[in-house]
């Protein structure tokens, strides 16, 4: 009988699979896209992390964890994830390392160097905490450590935790979808280069059909186009691109807006100043109707980036040194949206205030904030580098957390109801409001651009501070917000999966350690003593004549 019920529990486990999840926050229950995602798989997936050998504590849990998540797409994927975990630093020949982290770095992998005690002195390492996601010969690298600033280093690994389920599953999403949405890239009106726009447009050619688009000549754009992208421009829309964008919008098409209002730029230095004045683009009125308005002013904020100048002359050489820059805003400080949840720093350039107006049915969410230490700045102003060379006021800097970008959602309402003939409607077929849109808006057109070296015409990665050679979010929260809009909503909500940390009372521990360490050590051993004389008296009793 016994062997009868394993033999039929094995068969009928073989079929239906059951796991329960008793941890309060379900970190081992796979979201219901996730799995829709994996069952539509009609090839094999293979993943290469990058997070192997001799690693530190938090390090290792971060890959026990990405390992058990693997394990666990393999049940829904019927065997169509393979994964393996490699060590980049497992040869001991040098030049095979360095050979090796250039490959890596080909492949669109960056290493992160992390420092940790051992044997009470602190050591060095070299790692690269991420995976090459392949399907069906495509691949996409993904990074599993996010750093944000100013978080401590437990509590960034425990968000890397949270991202994994969300990284891995849309990078495979990307690759298995079999059909791709359309991007415009708005080009006509003073708008950034191709060269400096060129790091999203190729990231964003992996995944989408992205074409750089002139609205004027563009028909249907709704038909041919899922999200238009407008990034800094500096000069007029005509009237007529306006009611196709405005059209656009109300039948439910998906705007992507980086507007600065004011002209100010280093570009526009000369002798080390310049004055800053307010942009137009005639979108003003567009803008208020769909429920914001972007005002021409300018943050300065004490959490920002830097800039090379000059300190002093050590002969006929200028001595630089890096200052920091407030017109340079680097923002950490984002909602809860799912979308921007436990993003990285952004990296902005002379940003401006945005206000919500009254807009019935459409909900605003303000998604990226500056720090608390801000300072706004009314436009016309002189922009001085002097600047950077003087200690601030702190007096001045207590503006509070301002927010600098919003997500719009609704039905918005057209900006020319009544106010175009029938004539001009017909041939339009204009309509006052209609589908669902969504318009997320930054208040600066920089967070979009790639540098472009001048000299070599090279592109340097979005969001690379090449200053302090160090890497920001910018790219990263393009991505999200495009594939937000895009309809990849159930897969943007993984972002808001949260692991609970629950550290050990570090004073508690100290305190009590005598008296659990005589409980888990002494305690057993008397238990035991006390059972065996227990017994030799039972046996003696028993046995006795």
């Amino acid at each position: 009988m016994i062997l009868l019920i394993i033999i039929s529990w094995n068969i009928i486990a073989n079929y239906y699979f059951l796991r329960i999840d008793l941890t309060e926050e379900k970190r081992y229950t796979l979201s219901n896209a996730t799995k829709k995602v994996l069952k539509t798989l009609d090839d094999q997936v293979y993943v290469e992390v990058f997070l192997d050998g001799d690693l530190p504590p938090g390090f290792k849990r971060l890959q026990k964890s990405i390992k058990e998540f693997l394990d666990e797409t393999r049940i829904f994927a019927r065997s169509n994830v393979q994964y393996t975990f490699l060590d980049p630093m497992a040869s001991n020949d040098e030049g095979a390392q360095q050979k090796f982290f250039s490959k890596l770095a080909q492949r669109g992998l960056q290493p992160t160097n992390i420092f940790a005690k051992e044997n009470g002195k602190q050591t060095e390492k070299l790692i690269f905490p991420g995976a090459i996601v392949s399907y069906k010969g495509r691949e996409i690298p993904i990074n599993l450590l996010k750093s944000a600033a100013g978080v401590p280093p437990a509590e960034a690994l425990n968000q890397s935790e949270e991202g994994i389920e969300f990284e891995i599953v849309s990078a495979i999403n990307k690759l298995s979808s079999k059909t791709s949405k359309s991007i415009g890239f708005v080009q006509g009106h003073g708008e950034l280069s191709e060269l400096e726009t060129k790091d999203i447009f190729d990231n964003l050619s992996e995944s989408y059909n992205v074409e750089r688009i002139n609205v004027l000549n563009s028909n249907q754009l709704n038909e041919n186009y899922h999200v238009l992208i407008i990034a800094k421009p500096t000069q007029y829309f005509s009237e007529n691109e306006k009611i196709k964008l405005d059209q656009f919008v109300i039948n439910g098409g998906n705007l992507i807006l980086f507007i600065d209002k004011t002209n100010a730029s280093l570009d526009q230095l000369e002798d080390g100043k310049t004055t800053a004045i307010a942009l137009e683009s005639n979108l003003e009125d567009l803008f208020f109707k769909f429920g914001f308005r972007l005002n021409p002013t300018l943050y300065q904020d004490a959490q920002c980036g830097m800039l090379p100048m000059v300190v002093g002359m050590q002969g006929n050489q200028p001595q630089t040194q890096l200052m920091p820059w407030m017109f340079y805003p680097v923002c950490t400080h984002f909602s809860n949206h799912p979308m921007v949840k436990n993003m990285s720093g952004v990296s902005t350039k002379f940003i401006g205030s945005i206000d919500t107006v009254k807009a019935v049915g459409i909900t605003k969410t303000p998604i990226m904030f500056t720090s608390k230490y801000c300072k706004e700045i009314a436009v016309p102003c002189e922009i001085n580098l002097m600047e950077a060379r003087k200690q601030p006021n702190p007096a001045e800097f207590t503006k509070g957390q301002q927010p600098v970008a919003y997500l719009l959602e609704g039905k918005f309402k057209s900006l020319f109801t009544n106010r175009l003939t029938q004539s001009m409607e017909d041939s339009i077929d204009f309509q006052s409001q209609k589908n669902e849109a969504k318009i997320i808006v930054f208040a600066d057109g920089d967070i979009i651009k790639n540098e472009v070296l001048a000299k070599s015409n090279e592109t340097l990665p979005l969001g690379f501070d090449r200053y302090l050679q160090k890497k920001l979010a910018n790219k990263d929260l393009i991505l999200n917000c495009i594939d937000y809009v895009c309809g990849g909503k159930d897969l943007i909500t993984l972002r808001a999966k949260e692991l609970k940390l629950r550290p050990l009372d570090k004073n508690n521990i100290e305190n009590k350690r005598t008296k659990w360490q005589i409980i888990n050590v002494a305690l057993p051993l008397v238990l035991l003593i006390i059972f065996c004389i227990l017994k030799y008296q039972w046996r003696l009793k028993k046995y006795s004549v």
